[in-house]
């Protein structure tokens, strides 16, 4: 798989084979793989004497509604992509309107692998160690890092 910034200030993501897509696909099973959503554990970080029930009332919901959203708007690119790629080789779009959806769903997948598996500092991880499911989850997250990277770098700038 290829990233490169267009120069319409997007970016433009060349998969090689139809294998890349299930890593793009990946990016929604790894942030929905918590059992608890990313704005249900946001909210259990709040203290009792900081307001936690009016935040679990008010903001939990419409974060939740928003990560959802974003989640779901990466999804239908992928499928799209894939769709017209024929489910081979094929380019995937993301434009400086899909920004914030593909920043933050790639958000959710990073903190959802590191909640499973607590990798820690990239200078602790051993790739030679991990079990396979590990390793693969590790990629996944530095894959999902760079991307995120390229985002701030070329798109959302």
């Amino acid at each position: 798989m290829k990233a490169m910034p267009t120069l319409e200030g997007g970016l433009r993501i060349d998969t090689e084979n139809a294998e890349e897509w299930h890593i793009l696909k990946s990016i929604l099973a790894d942030a929905n793989a918590p059992a608890t959503d990313l704005a249900s554990r946001l909210g259990q970080l709040m203290h009792d004497d900081a307001g936690s029930e009016d935040w679990q009332e008010f903001v939990v919901p419409d974060l939740r509604e928003t990560f959802q959203d974003a989640l779901a708007h990466v999804g239908a690119a992928v499928e799209a992509a894939m769709f017209h790629a024929e489910y081979g080789p094929g380019p995937m779009w993301i434009t400086r309107d899909d920004a914030d959806h593909w920043y933050g769903s790639l958000n959710q997948a990073r903190l959802a692998l590191e909640e499973q598996f607590h990798f820690g500092p990239s200078e602790t991880v051993d790739l030679k160690q991990m079990p396979p499911e590990s390793r693969s989850a590790w990629l996944r997250t530095n894959f999902y890092q760079t991307l995120q990277g390229m985002l701030l770098e070329h798109v959302m700038k």
